[in-house]
């Protein structure tokens, strides 16, 4: 499904040409109009004719999406989301290794879905949680046991652009320790994550 759209948002009565992103957890607007929606906060999301309708913190919003992808934008903004723990896929059976601070609710709920805590220990999944790209070569550094192990690694980051750490920096640096990225899920408005797990080895032919 595309999850992003160029067309003319009507914002209380002001209409402007914007280009509109689904990006979990929110709906992102930007060009004539620039707003960041949290999905949390749509109310009567609905299809009306060619747009999508719903209303934010009292004011009516629409987006003339045509009315097929406006129904399907519908389904995905109301659907229930799975939970971080699930999209990093802990379970109550889940024994999980952190690396670095829990500076997130959104983590810390996460966490507290797991079985327990693995410490400096073994466990079934890695949490790295890095700012810099000094944390990111500690924490592979320090997992490297693990990692040698095929026990999978999420580096929890900071979005969006003015970080010490981009995308680029954590899949280049973890890539040349030969391990690969798998996944990636948004964690909260601040931060996103990539899980990597070792590369298995090629095929003979």
């Amino acid at each position: 499904m595309g999850r992003d759209a160029e067309c003319t948002c009507n914002w209380n009565g002001a209409s402007a040409r914007v280009k509109a992103l689904v990006e979990p957890p929110e709906l992102i607007l930007r060009g004539g109009l620039k707003h960041r929606i949290p999905f949390a906060e749509m109310r009567q999301v609905r299809v009306e004719s060619e747009h999508l309708r719903f209303e934010f913190r009292g004011e009516s919003v629409s987006l003339e999406l045509g009315s097929g992808l406006a129904a399907k934008w519908v389904q995905y903004l109301t659907a229930t989301a799975p939970t971080l723990a699930k999209k990093l896929g802990i379970t109550s059976e889940t024994v999980v290794r952190m690396v670095g601070k829990v500076d997130d609710e959104a983590l810390l709920i996460a966490l507290a879905a797991a079985q327990s805590s693995a410490g400096s220990g073994p466990g079934d999944l890695i949490l790295a949680r890095v700012n810099t790209p000094a944390e990111l070569s500690r924490a592979l550094r320090t997992t490297a046991d693990q990692l040698d192990r095929g026990v999978p690694i999420w580096f929890i980051y900071p979005k969006g652009k003015g970080n010490a750490l981009t995308e680029n920096d954590v899949r280049f640096t973890a890539l040349a320790t030969g391990i690969v990225d798998t996944k990636v899920a948004a964690v909260s408005s601040k931060l996103t994550a990539l899980r990597f797990v070792k590369r298995r080895p090629a095929k003979p032919r």
